[in-house]
């Protein structure tokens, strides 16, 4: 991992670029972090093409072409994060506050990766343990 990469961004931050009226506080945020300090999970990047692949856009995939694809290092899910997750996953589970697998495993790479997520809900993130998260919609 680049060590210049501080913070991992959620679907919710890194499709910002492909709206019509992307939310102020995340382009400001990015355009002072710089891309170089960001990355996302390939769960990040497998639901942004998904919703691509449900709007059959053409212009949306060029706009995706044109301002992401190839933009971000792309962490995958390794055995760690599995882990991570497993560890994250269980005691929640037991408390009867389970969350949605694609949150937990996009934060178990942010904690496996001592990084930072970025995120417009950090609400879906409340609770998870050692993981460090802000909040780019204010």
């Amino acid at each position: 991992m680049n060590m210049a990469v501080r913070h991992l961004l959620d679907t919710s931050v890194y499709s910002q670029p492909l709206r019509k009226k992307p939310v102020p506080s995340v382009v400001a945020r990015w355009r002072k972090l710089g891309d170089a300090s960001l990355c996302v999970s390939v769960l990040c990047k497998a639901e942004v093409l998904q919703g691509l692949e449900a709007k059959d856009s053409p212009s949306l995939w060029d706009r995706y072409r044109e301002l992401l694809e190839g933009r971000l290092p792309v962490l995958d899910v390794t055995v760690e994060v599995a882990r991570t997750y497993a560890s994250l996953a269980g005691p929640l589970i037991r408390s009867g506050l389970p969350r949605p697998v694609m949150d937990l495993l996009i934060a178990a790479t942010a904690r496996s990766a001592g990084l930072v997520l970025a995120t417009l809900n950090p609400r879906h993130f409340r609770g998870i343990e050692g993981l460090a998260v802000e909040d780019w919609s204010r």
